[in-house]
């Protein structure tokens, strides 16, 4: 009986360091707020930030900002935008909100204001700053002293197609504000410069340069050290790297296309006849939205969520069949400005990925997304054809020791966040996938600790929800180890007695 303690006591032992070595988190809902509660019209659910000083998150959604006691998830105060035009983001640092307020004519200058997080008001002196056209998103740079915003610049009135090439081919357009990043010194709350893209080295492949409009800032990462910001040009399937000691670009960089017809990188081609994962002779273009920016063994690296996007007025894109192409691959989506019938090309990559600081292609997540949004019954074989689930937001946050990736899938009949352990970037693994019942198309993301504890919070365009997870690491390292001691120290206090 004695011998069995130890044989079985030992094995527990093996056991549970076997599970220490394993990573993996768990989740659980804490709240969801519906937006539809404050009573505005036309409010939505679409980008959170979260401000330590309060405890509070900020979600922005169109027409206002409300306010949530990130606890309980009960709204503090709605901040109604209207009269500066529709707010497209928010973001927080140093007890200061930050909003990206379109023009109501939107190809005129934008806004950025600037609010007290502790008032919930304008802050004192100059609040209310010109920007550049349709300020898309923002951020702060990692010691505050900077906010950088993206001003997407989309046209009224895109480019004509010239001639009837194909691929096709459109001209610039007669009125295309300027895509940009305006920097602003937030000791002065003064715009330093207005960064932008014309004419700048460009680098690596497949950036679209002929779809009728320019770059356009979509999503801006900044380096840990402040001295470099990543902004992707999504349309154009390229990231600009702007130099944030001279607020110039220094180079744009294309990030090529990926082989839906390589081994762990499948498909489901068309939105007919079921969920049918196939290796068609076909490539997307990566596209992103999303990016964030980290740190592995002294080197920075970048997060994206590549999403993909056409013109808004879908002039760029039709059907494979328009170029007489049959089978699997008929009812996809392509690019008219890139594919040829012999060479077809998608927009987006379905998936996530991460480069290094130049834009090399580190890791990408393959097929992972869509095949695990399928085994959990939440793949909407409607978006087959057209960018399947749609990674779109990305956060990062630290735990167990862990570098973990959170992709915000859009397109999936409920809200779907898929956790990765990035802390290695050559060494990338898919831990699980939340799922969060009521909610529908996650498009902004934000990690947060409080009390000790990570969470992770997402608002929710469609279903206009804002809900917050809390993540823990399973086993919690301080825990394994007490257990593991215990378990130690009993094998070894019955030896003696034994003994």
């Amino acid at each position: 009986m004695k011998k069995l303690f130890y044989m079985t006591s030992l094995a527990l032992l093996s056991m549970s360091a076997a599970q220490a070595a394993t990573s993996s988190v768990t989740f659980s809902k804490m709240w969801t707020y519906d937006h539809a509660s404050t009573g505005v019209s036309g409010l939505l659910s679409e980008i959170p930030a979260y401000d330590q000083l309060t405890n509070t998150l900020w979600v922005a959604g169109v027409t206002g900002v409300d306010v949530l006691n990130a606890t309980s998830g009960s709204l503090v105060q709605h901040i109604d935008t209207r009269s500066y035009g529709s707010i497209n983001s928010v973001t927080v640092k140093n007890g200061v909100a930050a909003f990206a307020i379109e023009n109501s004519v939107r190809t005129n200058a934008g806004v950025v204001t600037l609010f007290d997080t502790s008032t919930r008001s304008l802050l004192a002196g100059t609040n209310t700053i010109a920007v550049g056209a349709l300020p898309d998103m923002l951020t702060f740079t990692p010691d505050g002293s900077k906010l950088l915003v993206a001003n997407e610049g989309t046209p009224s009135v895109y480019g004509s197609k010239v001639g009837n090439t194909v691929p096709a081919n459109y001209g610039a357009s007669a009125s295309d504000p300027v895509g940009s990043v305006t920097v602003i010194d937030m000791t002065t709350r003064a715009v330093a410069a207005t960064a932008t893209l014309g004419g700048v080295a460009t680098t690596g492949t497949h950036i679209r340069t002929n779809t009728g409009m320019d770059f356009e800032p979509e999503y801006i990462a900044v380096s840990a050290d402040g001295s470099k910001a990543y902004v992707t040009l999504q349309e154009a399937n390229a990231i600009g790297i702007l130099d944030l000691n001279t607020n110039t670009f220094q180079s744009v960089v294309g990030l090529g296309a990926k082989d839906f017809s390589a081994p762990g990188n499948q498909i489901d081609p068309s939105d007919r006849g079921g969920i049918n994962f196939v290796s068609p002779n076909v490539k997307g273009l990566y596209m992103p939205d999303g990016i964030a920016t980290y740190q592995s063994a002294g080197s920075t690296y970048l997060v994206m969520a590549n999403e993909g996007d056409y013109r808004e007025d879908d002039a760029d894109k039709a059907r494979a069949s328009s170029l007489g192409v049959s089978g699997d691959a008929a009812r996809l989506q392509i690019s008219t400005t890139d594919s040829t019938a012999g060479d077809l090309y998608v927009a987006g990559a379905r998936s996530f990925s991460i480069r290094d600081a130049a834009g090399a292609l580190v890791y990408d997540s393959g097929d992972i997304l869509d095949k695990e949004a399928a085994l959990r019954g939440i793949y909407d074989d409607g978006r087959s054809d057209d960018k399947g689930v749609e990674p779109e937001g990305v956060a990062l946050f630290q735990l167990g020791g862990m570098t973990i990736a959170a992709i915000g899938l859009e397109r999936t009949t409920q809200a779907a966040i898929a956790l990765f352990d990035i802390t290695d970037p050559n060494k990338v693994s898919f831990l699980d996938m939340i799922v969060s019942a009521g909610d529908i198309s996650p498009e902004g993301l934000v990690s947060f600790t409080a009390a000790g504890k990570t969470y992770l919070a997402f608002a929710n365009e469609v279903s206009g929800t804002t809900s917050v997870y809390q993540v823990a690491a399973v086993p919690e390292p301080e825990q394994a180890a007490l257990w593991l001691a215990g378990l130690l120290a009993l094998v070894q206090a019955k030896r003696k007695k034994r003994a």
